[in-house]
């Protein structure tokens, strides 16, 4: 951000500091390198070890490194999806971790969730190795391509998977690095030989402030990951900095349907071109109509040149529309061929845990889903209906973090209860202590009261029990948080089929 620009939103936090969750870090590979020459290290980095390397985010830096000739290594706690394909690609996978790990390595890369006290981290500032974020090594991964930036609060995953899909179906063959599995692509990152890069930016550490973007997209801007800003004033600092970082003559686009950030988008200097699009009026890009099909959804849309296309996808829900329309704003900015982009946005399947389809048993739909906020929640809930205009919708919910909890306590509620029935699964810790003042028995309860179908189980076993004993054929059940209740649905579809040849009765 330039030095004459001040952030009218104050102070924004970021894991690119001096000092992150206690690990002495490097805010980018250059200064990593400076300090290596520093402390007398012989030539440049050759080799690179990263910790947690199973996490989709740093298996994402690992895969790029290592295709960029990197010798990369790396650990992990267990044996993931992962590992195997970190494998082929020629990374070094650890299980465990254990301080003969960084042995030999020139820089250790992290993520947020790695603690100072990781033995590995350890033996790095012993050693007196660099010790960069992710994101910092991924931007330096990505060099000099054109970068195209997914952001905002929601949404970010299906938005950067639809775009590597049109893009690569547009024969543009862009790097990228996904926060899931790209199933039409197999993979979550990859190293193209095209110009382009996309990437997922991810606000919930500050870390998106690594990425020099020529398209920043922002889907919408509400106030989440409040356990690490604090305030919304600190989110929506994050936000700006981040579009300080668009590159000369880029763009920022953002949702013209989204309140929040199209009052973020207001301080945003004149001197950053913007483009908008969505359902409103107003928009750039609009979205004319919009109308569920068989196979997904399909929409008239007009473009900032006023030439009308029509936009057809394999995903569900206008939220995903209002995704696609957003990526087809940022390809076009960038010269992606109009009909390849068109192509490719049609045959996006979707990612892994975004509105999933895990099987069908005794006419029942099983489908999991990331969604672990309010506003995903309705929006998840919605596109359901669209799917199952006779049946029901049954949900499975698992609350992620007592301070999520707390702080959307009242939206939760809302969009809870807009299930025909919703069972909530005791509140998923992750990083947080247990906090006794918060619980799904009390998010329950307010549902029933404001004469919500939403119940609560003891635990995931609990949950499943009452999921197979309520649902019904034609029903849709989703299983959703960001939690472990993303195991749930292959045991369900087992349940429902043993249901079926039991010729068990239900509700």
């Amino acid at each position: 951000m330039s030095a004459d620009i001040v952030n009218p939103f104050g102070e924004a936090r970021t894991v690119l500091t001096p000092v992150a969750e206690g690990v002495v870090t490097h805010a980018s590979w250059e200064d990593a390198e400076a300090h290596r020459e520093r402390v007398g290290a012989s030539g440049p980095v050759r080799t690179v070890h990263c910790i947690a390397v199973g996490g989709v985010g740093v298996s994402a830096v690992a895969l790029l490194l290592r295709a960029r000739g990197y010798v990369v290594t790396g650990s992990d706690r267990a044996e993931g999806e992962s590992a195997e394909v970190l494998r082929e690609a020629g990374v070094t996978v650890h299980i465990g971790h254990d301080a003969a790990h960084v042995a030999g390595a020139d820089l250790v890369v992290v993520s947020t969730a790695i603690p100072a006290s990781n033995p590995e981290v350890v033996a790095a500032l012993e050693a007196n190795l660099p010790i960069i974020h992710r994101a910092a090594a991924l931007a330096h991964a990505v060099g000099g391509a054109e970068t195209i930036a997914l952001a905002g609060t929601h949404g970010k995953t299906s938005t950067s998977s639809m775009a590597a899909v049109a893009l690569t179906r547009a024969g543009a063959d862009p790097s990228f690095a996904v926060g899931a599995i790209v199933r039409d692509l197999g993979r979550g990152a990859a190293v193209g030989e095209g110009p382009q890069f996309v990437v997922e930016a991810d606000e919930s550490d500050g870390s998106f402030v690594a990425y020099r973007p020529r398209v920043a997209v922002i889907t919408n801007l509400e106030p989440d990951h409040l356990d690490f800003h604090g305030t919304f004033d600190a989110v929506q600092a994050a936000f700006f900095n981040f579009t300080q970082r668009i590159v000369e003559g880029g763009a920022l686009v953002v949702c013209a349907d989204d309140a929040g950030v199209m009052r973020f988008a207001q301080s945003v200097p004149a001197s950053i071109r913007r483009l908008t699009y969505g359902f409103a009026d107003s928009a750039d890009v609009r979205i004319l109509d919009f109308a569920a099909t068989p196979e997904g959804s399909v929409s008239r849309v007009r473009l900032a040149d006023a030439r009308e296309v029509e936009v057809r996808l394999r995903v569900l829900g206008r939220h995903q529309m209002q995704n696609a329309v957003g990526v087809l704003a940022a390809l076009l900015d960038v010269g992606t061929d109009l009909e390849g982009a068109l192509r490719g946005l049609a045959e996006f399947g979707g990612a892994t845990r975004r509105f999933e389809v895990r099987g069908v048993a005794d006419s029942v739909h099983v489908v999991d889903d990331y969604a672990h906020h309010p506003t995903e929640i309705e929006a998840t809930i919605a596109a359901a209906r669209d799917a199952a205009p006779g049946g029901r919708v049954v949900v499975g919910f698992q609350p992620h973090l007592f301070s999520r909890t707390r702080n959307h306590f009242e939206e939760f509620v809302t969009a809870l209860c807009r299930a025909d029935l919703a069972v909530l699964a005791p509140i998923y810790p992750a990083r947080e202590e247990f906090d006794p003042t918060i619980s799904s028995q009390m998010l329950a309860e307010a549902c029933v009261a404001r004469g919500g179908p939403v119940e609560v189980a003891a635990d995931l076993d609990a949950v499943l029990a009452r999921l197979v004993d309520a649902s019904r054929p034609g029903d849709i059940v989703l299983t959703m948080g960001a939690g472990d209740i993303t195991t749930l649905g292959p045991r369900l579809v087992e349940a429902l089929r043993g249901r079926q040849q039991g010729g068990a009765t239900h509700e």
